[in-house]
């Protein structure tokens, strides 16, 4: 097995923080973007998607800063995706940071997979 590459994925959003972290922390705004059903019991989040669920470990984070968390599906992976929020005090704009980790082979597929996601998710604030 090859290694992962880690990725970062900067995106720019037009709300507050709060907001945001938001959607990107609770089940109910994960389940707006992210995945079709997020549920949570204690700090372990399953993600449902049309004929698949992941499970994954809240293992950090900070309000209206950031999420990270750790897949278990995979015993021998350690490394974890992470989504921070990071304030553009010139232009006033949030930028939401995705760093996570792919295949070689796999990493142009989950660029993409995260871009159209996050579309989803600027559309929440855009409307």
């Amino acid at each position: 097995m090859s290694g992962l590459k880690k990725f970062t994925l900067e995106y720019e959003f037009k709300t507050t923080p709060k907001l945001l972290y938001t959607a990107i922390s609770t089940p109910e705004g994960l389940s707006r973007w992210f995945a079709d059903v997020v549920e949570v019991e204690d700090d372990i989040y399953s993600f449902k998607w049309k004929g698949s669920e992941q499970k994954a470990r809240l293992v950090s984070s900070r309000d209206n800063d950031y999420v990270q968390f750790m897949w278990l599906d995979d015993a021998d992976r350690e490394e974890c995706m992470e989504m921070r929020i990071q304030n553009e005090p010139v232009s006033s704009e949030l930028a939401l940071i995705v760093i996570d980790h792919a295949e070689d082979s796999d990493l142009d597929f989950s660029q993409r997979v995260w871009d159209a996601q996050i579309k989803k998710l600027q559309r929440l604030f855009n409307n």
